[in-house]
């Protein structure tokens, strides 16, 4: 039987980023997938990661900076970047932007490896 979402569960993670998590492991209890929209500040960025997941992000609006170990790609509206599980990534946008991540299996905090430093 279909499930309507009728409603994202919002997650506010540091540096004013919101995520809004259709589907994944905090919206729905789903782990083999996770669809969320994603709003970056102006100067947002994250810790590089490891992730034990392929993401896929489609940008709506603004760009995002992705740091690869090839350098940085700059994902602008319109555009997108699939990234996959162990390659060593990092995040930021540095004039906003929103966009979709879909993250297989679902995105999980003890599968982002994210860095301390």
């Amino acid at each position: 039987m279909p499930t309507l979402i009728s409603a994202p569960v919002p997650i506010l993670v540091p540096g004013g980023k919101l995520i809004a998590e259709f589907v994944g492991r905090v919206a729905s209890g789903d782990t083999g997938v996770s669809i969320a929209q994603m709003s970056a500040p102006a100067g947002w960025d994250e810790p590089a990661q490891t992730p034990l997941f392929d993401e896929f992000t489609v940008v709506l609006e603004g760009a995002v900076d992705v740091e690869t170990a090839d350098g940085v790609l700059t994902v602008s509206a319109g555009q997108a970047i699939i990234t996959r599980a162990g390659e060593r990534i990092r995040y930021s946008c540095p004039d906003g932007a929103k966009y979709i991540a879909v993250c297989l299996p679902a995105f999980g905090t003890d599968l982002v490896q994210r860095e301390v430093s």
